[in-house]
């Protein structure tokens, strides 16, 4: 008997979960579409200079993009392990500015293209949001992938473009870096993507 109530209960947990997960998967789609299509509503706006554009656009996708994660999972744990909290800060910084230039910088490719959502998926506790950029010569899907953080909610932590991982691609950067130089160096040529000033030893 207790064999089958904890069967049981166990099922019932299952069923009851599925249309809290199909709600939350729902959910995530509607607010990734809403802030692509305001994205591309600035893109369209003809009136905004590039800065003020730019500034908009960060602004509108940082409650749903966590770039500090995306930072530490392009670097690797086995490199961020071997950083010290300062370096490890000073990485994240300057990593996140240039994943922010980054994504800025293909947006400035954007030819008034259509924006078409496509599934959103559960995948192993992640939800999975395609959409695709179509134009008359050209057809690019987009996959934004999101985990569930224990205080923000539904986040982004990685891309992919055409069936590349953005977080894949770096890691695989900066594992080729750092099998031959230092975290310092990497932080050098970081500094200097950004116009930092590079730090005397």
């Amino acid at each position: 008997m207790k064999m089958r109530a904890l069967v049981h209960t166990v099922v019932c947990t299952f069923l009851l979960s599925q249309p809290v997960l199909a709600d939350e998967t729902q959910a995530v789609k509607e607010t990734a579409s809403e802030i692509i299509n305001r994205v591309i509503d600035y893109l369209r706006d003809t009136s905004l200079e590039k800065e003020v554009r730019d500034e908009k656009i960060i602004a509108t996708i940082l409650p749903i993009f966590d770039f500090n994660q995306m930072a530490k999972l392009s670097l690797g744990k086995k490199n961020w392990a071997h950083m010290n909290e300062e370096q490890r800060d000073e990485f994240v910084t300057l990593f996140v500015g240039r994943l922010q230039e980054s994504y800025l910088e293909k947006l400035d490719l954007y030819g008034d293209e259509e924006v078409v959502m496509g599934t959103a998926e559960l995948v192993k506790k992640r939800i999975h949001v395609t959409s695709r950029l179509v134009s008359k010569d050209d057809d690019i899907e987009m996959n934004y992938k999101f985990y569930k953080s224990k205080t923000n909610g539904w986040l982004v932590y990685d891309i992919e473009i055409m069936g590349v991982s953005v977080v894949q691609t770096y890691r695989s950067q900066f594992a080729g870096m750092l099998t031959e130089q230092s975290v310092e160096d990497l932080l050098t040529k970081l500094r200097e993507h950004r116009g930092a000033p590079t730090r005397k030893s």
